[in-house]
């Protein structure tokens, strides 16, 4: 139910912030996660490391506040025909973030655990058991599937956008364009890797300004 205290304006600001914090975490994620092989030592001290925390709970904060930018397109472009888009992004991407999320979270508490197991018995055949988990058949179709509601639900929003007429045509289309890429960008390098997570962050700040400007205007 909308506050009725809360204005429309100071909701479309709040959700300007809350796609600039989103941004930002993701570029965070992408340079602060440690790139290790991922069979040996190194790779389980990695997982226990505050780099890997803080990484993937960047990303998980950052998957939750994009859905609510784009709740606040919906109420900036109420009583318009393309509320209904924008309320279908925002839906979608709850949905895709959740489920998103629910790989990040095993890899930051479940490889963790592994990880200081593996490191306090110098085994590093234990980061097999890691590696098993995070491509489980069910695990990997949890997250392909959120990650293709992220992106469905991107592209719905650059529409919405794009058809209102009262933001700036262009201005969600970067976002889009890269939230669609989210999951073959997993396979670049570390240095690729760290360079999408920085067009993220420059795309939803792009996004974020032009909701801010909607706003006072």
């Amino acid at each position: 139910m909308t506050d009725p205290h809360v204005s429309p304006d100071h909701r479309t600001r709040l959700g300007a912030i809350a796609l600039a914090i989103a941004g930002i975490l993701f570029a965070i994620y992408e340079a602060a996660a440690p790139r290790t092989d991922q069979t040996t030592l190194d790779g389980a001290a990695s997982w226990t490391s505050a780099g890997w925390s803080i990484a993937h709970i960047s990303a998980i904060v950052g998957l939750i506040l994009i859905p609510l930018g784009y709740g606040a397109i919906r109420g900036f472009l109420d009583d318009t025909p393309h509320e209904r888009t924008a309320f279908l992004a925002a839906t979608i991407g709850y949905i895709g973030s959740g489920l998103t999320i629910s790989y990040y979270g095993a890899e930051v508490y479940g490889l963790k655990a592994i990880g200081q197991r593996a490191v306090a018995d110098s085994d590093a055949s234990l980061t097999d058991v890691g590696n098993d988990f995070r491509l489980d058949p069910t695990a990997m179709t949890v997250f392909a599937i959120g990650l293709l509601l992220v992106a469905i639900a991107a592209v719905l929003a650059a529409i919405a956008v794009w058809r209102s007429g009262s933001l700036p045509r262009w201005s969600a289309v970067p976002l889009a364009a890269l939230l669609v890429t989210m999951l073959p960008q997993y396979f670049l390098p570390h240095a690729g890797r760290i360079i999408w997570g920085v067009l993220v962050a420059a795309a939803a700040l792009w996004l974020a300004s032009a909701l801010w400007r909607a706003a006072r205007a």
